[in-house]
């Protein structure tokens, strides 16, 4: 018998403890592959799945979203984001015993937290950010003890964060932001002694206090918390926090001084505290030298800048709008290498305005509008050749401008208006190749006006200047929209040229000097809506083809010398304003121009009405501004033939004010009984609403008239009707359309008056009934929002609940639908569906009985088709299609079914103004959008009329300071 040796016995059990291996693997091979394919089907084999097929050839770890160990031997990542999967994560996924890592970022999973993942024994990262999931986090979260990183933004979570998140020791990263957590957050948070990112921006918690327990979290480096109801004051224990980066705590209700500790932590490079109620000064002893960004904007902060702001030589960007700051811009700022960003209007900063200023850097953006300074602007402001906007309105600036300024064709807009600048204008300015803007009103300016401007200038308003000569009659004045020269010293003929710019809405060149006749072949003006020739020495016969002109509602001729007969073409009562008086003409008075120039008719009027009303009740008459008539004036016309609407709620009449000669629009709830109480209800929604609001797009609520058994709402008038009226074709003339240009206005003034309601008002105001028809344009295209009948004011901490579901079909969102509950994002996806509207004049019930015209493009998006073979072929022109194609997909993704996925109305309004100025202002569709201020915008987002309401600052800082958001 053979002797076994131990060689052969070592071989023996190799051999054998290998195949034991080899078996091993191959069952756990086995096994991962069935739990992968238990997944597609479990998600029902979508498309993105199907390279999710076993093969002899290659393994399962090189199948998408599958991610294996070193040796390929175990599933240890599922990365399956972005990939529009829908329905539930399964309890079968833990079966992957070594699954490490699950990213599903970005689909479409619903239901509540998934707590079969606690079976996931060693997971360590969990991202289920931009999901669909609702309800309360559990209580034992804490389970998951190996997670590093928890991921959860922009979900539709509630209650309260539960503290056994502060239990979660391993963390270093948890991100809680945009969800609708409406309880508390635990102060335990501040035991994660690993963290270094937290984010649990916008959220609804109650009321609470930043936790000192915070101060104790040293390796934290971004810690973004705007818009989440923090209160009270910033502790001065966050001078320990000695690893802080970021810091974003805007958006509250934080009062108190900013701590001098915080200007001291090393390296701090992004600060944003705006919009909260600080006060007292800044800090006056800055070591943070590393800080990139300062935003302390919309406080009550007094005192001077601190020189010390001077030394950070990173600096690029500097905001301190919209508070009282005093005193002198420090010089050393001006010397600053990085700074790009200079935002310092709306203050009461004086003396001269430092000259180095542009000298140093590349400077982007100079807004210092609205301060009392004294001298001259910097030479050198673009020196560099990057400046882009220019706004140094109302700040008792004087003396010539730069003649640097003439080679500065980086220049979008110029807004110096209502200063006391005098001398000529240099010559290049003129022809700055992107400047689009250019408001030069009440100023001292001289010289006659270029030939050549620049091709992409769409609104030019130099009033109340000095300017002589003639008018220029270059084709580079063709993209002109608004033309405003009143009041200047301009002499000679009206020249044929002029009325061939076919995007001009308004023209003003009242207050002059011009002579000869008005050109009697008008080549284009097919969007002219507002014409002022008065007070010039103008002659001959008015040309009856101005009566023609498709949109013209306002027109004015007095104090000329015309002679002739007022023209036939005159008798149709189209126009809202038509003067005509002191000139040499015969004739019969047209009914509009009798309106306005006969008191008698309204004597006739007044007359005839009293013997067919019954003004038996008592009137009581409430008023919510300075008014120029009387209840009387009001009750003596409402006639049939003032009927100009009728809606659920009552009827609308377009009433002559005989003082002042305006009209306004009188909502009429009636009924033969008491008022019914809905009706009751809505017309106390809407007093008390709109009797507060002062806002350049909201519609302005006159006064209320009211009896036993009528209610009368009393609103400025809006000559253009509503948007509906324009946009669809069995509601309006077929050959008057609205042009891209003048329904991306309408898109962002809308945008501007609903982001008033939802950011500015406390609390925040839901319109709940947003549609084409509830948007009112006035004589210039400028969008206010209308009928406040349904709106709620929505209190944080009650109820967003209402007990019927009111609104417009096509235009309510579908949680609204379901569950009657509500909140900012439901007027969010309802103004979603008029964006689609603007960009492909579809209807909002546009598809078949189960369909309308999001679920349209939704589909069409999702199918891949050309967006552009979506948008209205009566206004697709190419150089519209980049704007018109990002508003489409703006528009979906408003109207996303999830209300966490939609943006807020806020965000809206920064994308449609990047939009608009692409050189400025670019928009990441993928990734995260720059945050600079877009350059002419108002406090309350106030797309401006005139020169007096021009600021340039939208609130500037969402969530793309610190998150990756979504277009499309």
């Amino acid at each position: 018998m053979s002797k076994i040796t131990p060689i052969f016995l070592s071989i023996h059990f190799f051999t054998l403890l290998l195949s034991l291996l080899t078996y091993a693997n191959s069952q756990l091979y086995d096994q991962e592959q069935e739990i992968l394919l238990r997944l597609k089907q479990h998600w029902r084999n979508q498309p993105v799945l199907d390279q999710w097929t076993p093969s002899t050839s290659s393994s399962y770890c090189t199948w998408p979203g599958v991610n294996c160990n070193s040796n390929n031997s175990s599933i240890v990542g599922l990365g399956l984001a972005n990939m529009s999967i829908s329905g539930t994560i399964p309890p079968f996924i833990c079966d992957l015993k070594n699954l490490t890592v699950v990213n599903f970022y970005n689909n479409s999973f619903t239901g509540t937290f998934p707590v079969s993942l606690f079976n996931c024994s060693k997971l360590e990262y969990l991202d289920l950010a931009q999901n669909y999931f609702v309800g309360k986090l559990p209580d034992d979260i804490d389970r998951l003890s190996r997670l590093s990183y928890l991921n959860l933004y922009a979900n539709n979570f509630t209650g309260n964060v539960p503290v056994a998140i502060g239990r979660l020791q391993e963390l270093r990263n948890l991100q809680l932001q945009q969800n609708q957590f409406n309880g508390t957050f635990p102060s335990e948070i501040g035991e994660l002694f690993n963290l270094e990112v937290l984010y649990m921006a916008y959220n609804s918690f109650l009321p609470s206090k930043l936790p000192s327990t915070f101060t104790q979290l040293k390796k934290l480096k971004e810690l973004w918390f705007s818009n989440s109801n923090l209160i009270g004051e910033i502790p001065d224990m966050i001078g320990e926090m000695v690893a802080l980066e970021r810091l974003d705590l805007s958006g509250n209700e934080l009062s108190g001084k900013i701590p001098s500790s915080l200007l001291m932590l090393k390296n701090l490079s992004v600060l944003y505290l705006y919009k909260n109620q600080l006060y007292g000064e800044i800090p006056h002893v800055v070591e943070a030298l590393n800080l990139t960004v300062i935003d302390l904007s919309d406080n009550n902060l007094i005192g001077t800048i601190p020189d010390d702001f001077g030394k950070l030589t990173k600096l690029s960007d500097l905001r301190l709008f919209f508070n009282q700051l005093s005193g002198e811009i420090p010089e050393g700022i001006a010397r600053l290498p990085a700074i790009k960003d200079i935002l310092l209007f709306s203050n009461n900063l004086s003396g001269l305005i430092p000259q180095e200023f542009g000298r140093h850097s590349m400077l982007e953006t100079f807004e210092v509008a609205s301060n009392r300074f004294t001298g001259k602007l910097p030479e050198f402001l673009c020196s560099n050749g990057k400046l882009v906007g220019l706004v140094a309105f109302d700040s008792s600036l004087s003396g010539p401008l730069p003649e640097s300024l003439g080679n500065c064709s980086s220049l979008l807009m110029l807004h110096i208006s209502n200063n006391a600048f005098s001398g000529n204008i240099p010559v290049g300015l003129w022809q700055a190749l992107n400047m689009s803007f250019f408001m030069i009103s009440d100023n001292l300016f001289t010289g006659e006006l270029p030939t050549e401007v620049s091709r992409n200038l769409r609104r030019l308003e130099i009033s109340n200047n000095r300017f002589s000569g003639k008018i220029p009659t270059g084709d580079s004045w063709r993209n002109l929209v608004v033309f405003n020269a009143s009041n200047n010293q301009l002499s000679g003929t009206i020249p044929q040229e002029l009325t061939a710019l076919p995007f001009l809405t308004t023209l003003l060149l009242d207050r002059n000097q011009l002579s000869g006749a008005i050109p009697s072949d008008i080549i284009s003006w097919k969007s002219l809506n507002t014409l002022n020739l008065s007070r010039n020495q103008l002659s001959g016969e008015i040309p009856g083809e101005l009566a023609l002109l498709p949109t013209l509602l306002d027109l004015d001729l007095s104090d000329n010398q015309f002679s002739g007969h007022i023209p036939t073409q005159f008798s149709s009562p189209k126009f809202n304003l038509l003067n005509l008086s002191s000139n040499h003409l015969s004739g019969e008075i047209p009914a509009t121009a009798s309106v306005l120039s006969l008191l008698l008719s309204f004597l006739i009027i007044r007359v005839h009405q009293k013997k067919k009303c019954r003004l038996n009740s008592t009137w009581k008459f409430t008023s919510f501004q300075k008014l120029s008539f009387t209840e009387s004036d009001i009750l003596s016309q409402l006639t049939e033939s003032n009927l100009i609407g009728t809606g659920g709620s009552g009827k609308v009449h377009r009433v002559a004010i005989s003082r002042s000669g305006d009209f306004v629009a009188v909502k009429r709830i009636l009924s033969e009984r008491k008022l019914e109480q809905k009706l009751e209800k809505q017309f106390e929604a809407e007093v008390e609403i709109l009797s507060r609001i002062r806002h350049l797009n909201i519609v302005k609520l006159l006064c209320c008239i009211c009896n036993d058994d009528s209610k009368l709402l009393v609103y400025e008038y809006m000559e253009k009707r509503s948007l509906d009226q324009w946009l669809h074709v069995k509601k309006r003339s077929v050959s008057v359309y609205l042009d891209w240009p003048t329904r991306f206005r309408i898109a962002i003034g809308a945008a501007q008056g609903l982001s008033y309601l939802h950011h500015d008002c406390l609390p925040p105001i839901i319109h709940r009934d947003v549609k084409s028809s509830n948007i009112l344009l006035d004589s210039s295209f400028n969008a206010k929002i209308a009928d406040f009948g349904l709106a709620r004011l929505l209190v944080k901490h009650g109820k967003a609940t209402v007990s019927t579901v009111a609104g417009s079909f096509g235009y309510i969102a579908p949680e609204y639908a379901v569950t009657s509950r509500v909140n900012e994002k439901t007027d969010v996806y309802s103004f979603g569906v008029v964006l689609l509207e603007l960009t492909t004049r579809k209807e909002a019930n546009f598809g078949d009985e189960n369909t309308c015209l999001t679920d349209w493009a939704r589909l069409y998006m999702n199918e891949g088709k050309a967006i552009v073979d979506a948008l209205d072929k009566e206004i697709k022109e190419a150089s519209y299609l980049d704007e018109m194609t990002i508003v489409f997909k703006l528009g979906v993704r408003c109207t996303s079914k999830s209300p966490s996925a939609r943006p807020s109305m806020r965000e809206v309004l920064q994308i449609l103004v990047r939009c608009r100025n692409p050189l400025a202002y670019g928009l990441e569709e993928n990734g995260r959008e720059n945050d600079d201020a877009p350059l002419f915008y108002s406090k309350q987002g106030q797309m401006p009329d005139s020169d007096d309401n021009l600021y340039s600052h939208l609130p500037p800082k969402t969530t793309c300071s610190f998150s990756n958001s979504r277009v499309s």
